[in-house]
């Protein structure tokens, strides 16, 4: 029988050809990219543990993915670069494993490299699994001169529907495969994100000054106060942890919630 193939996936809403492989994803191991992985037909997957964070969400589809059989690992924030799944199998290390990925061998400390290989021994189990739970809500607060976006997923932004808008996300604030051109689909008035744990190399916040470069305001809240793939959580518990240059001119700061600022955003006329 041929070995399964191993597939480097930089996001898991882009997963082409996965039926039956072991998928190595840049992508946080959260609940919806649980999900996704599922939908895809995976063997096993190794997601980023995004700094695990608030009820340790950066983590929480290893369990759901148990449930089904389905062998499932997270490398370190601090070994490699979340949205960079090159990064993790040149030098991530695991960080988490559940049970199923475990019997193969697959623990903490493990390079990523090592434990894809492991993980081709396991079984294939074609499994299904509820609705995505993912959410997408648009509001326009009291005076607000521009909508207020959240959307669980940044690949869920409209890049019609949501110009001009502050779009608030459950996103890791990492550059997708290292790309400045991902860091968001839309041109927006201001970008909220998960940083992630900011990690090595400052990965977690690296869409920040890719999105002054396009004068987007752009902040990041710390994966300790709001759980990473819920937009509502970086709302209405996020810390700010990062801002980039416009972000600041437009009244953002590290240290405060950001609700307040995000409202404050929708109510602003131009940046700063």
């Amino acid at each position: 029988m041929e070995e399964a193939p191993v597939v480097i996936a930089p996001t898991i809403t882009k997963l082409p050809g996965a039926v039956g492989a072991v998928v190595v994803t840049g992508s946080h191991g959260g609940i919806y990219p649980g999900q996704l992985a599922v939908a895809a037909g995976v063997r096993a997957v190794v997601f980023h543990d995004a700094g695990i964070g608030r009820d340790e969400a950066g983590v929480a589809s290893l369990a759901l993915l148990e449930r089904v059989g389905i062998a499932a690992a997270a490398v370190s924030h601090l070994s490699a670069r979340v949205g960079d799944a090159d990064d993790m199998m040149a030098r991530g290390r695991i960080s988490r494993a559940n049970a199923a990925a475990a019997a193969l061998g697959v623990r903490a400390g493990l390079a990523c490299a090592t434990a894809a290989k492991r993980l081709r021994a396991a079984p294939l189990r074609r499994e299904r699994l509820e609705a995505s739970e993912e959410r997408r809500s648009v509001t326009r607060p009291e005076g607000a001169v521009r909508p207020l976006v959240l959307i669980d997923s940044a690949s869920m932004v409209d890049p019609l529907g949501d110009r001009g808008a502050v779009v608030v996300t459950g996103s890791h604030g990492g550059l997708v495969g290292g790309d400045p051109a991902r860091a968001l689909g839309v041109q927006a008035f201001g970008a909220a994100y998960n940083d992630a744990g900011i990690g090595i190399d400052r990965a977690g916040i690296g869409r920040l000054p890719a999105l002054d470069t396009r004068g987007i305001a752009a902040l990041t809240v710390a994966a300790a106060s709001a759980r990473i793939g819920d937009a509502r959580s970086t709302f209405e518990d996020g810390i700010i942890s990062a801002v980039n240059v416009t972000a600041s001119r437009c009244g953002a700061h590290i240290g405060e919630r950001a609700r307040s600022v995000l409202l404050a955003w929708t109510r602003r006329q131009e940046p700063g």
